[in-house]
């Protein structure tokens, strides 16, 4: 069994590395090529949409955790705009019960604001044992002074608020981002509140998160795959392509790249957003905002960027694994995944096992397949040679 360099010492329990043929999972496993096989520590993506309660047509809970398990994902963070939105544990109960049944860690968020309408905060105090952290994802929080509120709430409570940074007051895209982005870290600074800015997509949120950190302000940041690797020289007119923020500039990019190098970008979480196959087979313009992103994360990033140089595969593992757990609290339990990183194969998403489809990344060359996921000492999932 091969263990890059660094991977032993970033998390994965040494038992699990130490002996892993030993373990009872893995004793019908008929071979396994010392050259061809990594074990990684469960990846944790803090950012998805499973769409239930409310639009199951889109995704399930059972369905989003089948794609996470099938990337190596042992825990992932819901978004909250849902339907009902969890504002209440009233609202939230039917999330949980149907989490209940999920085979890998599903956390919720609670949404800031009642019905994410952003008037009114939801009941924090009473969400904040049953949920991971506090969003509005989908929407900026317009009223600055709701927002300085929540976060001293959330300050008391020791919970984190993932910001969705928008301010549609202004026309650009990129301003519409990154001035809530810089008026957010403004608050955090004020009130001491933990602040996570969701994918960030611009050079000037990269560099107002870069100055924060400098001055020891407790915020971070995630950004998606596609930010990384796509620029708006490569859109096109298809509903693929259409997410929100939207791709920018090939500056853009390389400042994002900068960033993941050097310690700016904390953590990389894909915004999985599945529609349904009609609501992103409009054109660009007339589709709905979001892309699928769990069953392509690491095949792409790995491909494009580890195996280019940008960066090292410690790096990719810890910012998928490692500080996204410590970040959010999250826990690491026996959780993990055998990779296969010698099999070149093309991105197929009629073979996804989300119910969306919609990739940007479709037919891409890759390295990288999840052969074996586990949680809690439970195969969650194993590819169909991988067994005899």
């Amino acid at each position: 069994m091969l263990f890059p360099d660094g991977i032993r010492r970033i998390g994965v329990q040494e038992p699990a590395l130490a002996d892993i043929s030993s373990f009872p999972l893995f004793r019908s496993v008929s071979v396994l090529n010392p050259d061809q096989y990594a074990v990684f520590p469960g990846f944790c993506d803090v950012h998805v949409h499973f769409r239930e309660p409310g639009f199951s047509y889109k995704e399930t809970i059972q369905t989003g955790a089948a794609a996470a398990a099938a990337s190596g994902t042992t825990a992932v963070c819901t978004m909250p705009n849902l339907n009902p939105v969890p504002d209440s544990v009233e609202h939230l109960k039917p999330q949980l019960d149907r989490i209940a049944q999920a085979p890998i860690r599903v956390l919720p968020y609670g949404s800031v604001t009642i019905g994410e309408k952003g008037t009114r905060l939801s009941d924090l105090e009473d969400l904040a044992p049953y949920v991971v952290a506090f969003s509005d994802d989908g929407v900026g929080i317009a009223d600055e002074g709701l927002m300085r509120e929540a976060m001293q709430r959330c300050k008391v409570l020791g919970k984190v608020i993932a910001g969705h940074c928008e301010d549609m007051r202004y026309n650009d895209p990129r301003e519409r981002e990154w001035r809530e982005v810089e008026r957010n870290i403004r608050i955090a600074y004020d009130t001491g509140c933990p602040f996570h800015v969701c994918h960030i997509s611009t050079v000037e949120s990269v560099r107002l998160i870069r100055e924060a950190k400098q001055s020891h302000l407790d915020v971070s940041c995630e950004t998606a795959p596609h930010y990384l690797l796509l620029d708006d020289a490569q859109l096109e007119d298809s509903g693929r392509f259409k997410m929100n923020p939207p791709i920018h500039g090939k500056a853009d990019r390389t400042a994002l790249l900068e960033a993941l190098a050097d310690g700016t970008v904390d953590m990389i979480a894909t915004d999985h957003a599945p529609h349904s196959e009609n609501e992103k087979s409009r054109g660009f313009a007339n589709s709905l905002n979001g892309i699928v992103g769990l069953e392509t994360a690491f095949p792409v990033l790995y491909t494009r960027l580890v195996q280019s140089g940008l960066i090292t595969l410690e790096q990719l593992v810890t910012l998928m694994a490692i500080s996204p757990r410590e970040r959010f609290g999250i826990p690491m339990q026996n959780e993990y995944a055998i990779w296969d990183l010698s099999t070149e194969y093309s991105l197929d998403s009629s073979r996804f096992r989300s119910l969306g489809r919609s990739t940007p990344f479709e037919g891409w060359n890759v390295r990288g397949r999840c052969v074996l996921t586990a949680f809690n000492g439970t195969v969650v999932h194993s590819a169909e040679t991988f067994f005899d």
